[in-house]
């Protein structure tokens, strides 16, 4: 692969940072665009990146739950994993950020 399927732009190969929820796993082999950055992994990367996230507790910590309705007040539930992760403990109090519409940051 020569040129970037997006822009055209020059692939390169370049060892990129990767990170999986704000936590870098390691520099990794990719084809990077020098255009538009557009970075692609092989399986075998691929494979890599998944190992050690695995090994660091990272693989699968993403949720989906739904919304509860607490009295006048929304409720959003966290799962055991993602909630040790952050290390969230029952009665903590927790400040709630919205970045845009459809994004919340949660700071503890």
């Amino acid at each position: 692969m020569e040129k970037c399927d997006e822009c055209g732009g020059k692939i390169e190969n370049k060892k990129v940072d990767f990170k999986l929820f704000g936590i870098s796993l390691g520099k990794f082999d990719a084809l990077v665009c020098s255009k538009c950055g557009q970075t692609l992994f092989t399986e075998e990367v691929s494979g890599e990146i998944d190992k050690v996230a695995k090994e660091k507790g990272l693989w699968g910590l993403e949720s989906k739950t739904k919304v509860a309705k607490i009295g006048d007040s929304l409720s959003i539930r966290v799962n055991k994993r993602l909630a040790e992760f952050l290390n969230l403990k029952k009665g903590e109090e927790v400040t709630l950020i919205p970045e845009g519409k459809n994004k919340l940051l949660v700071i503890s």
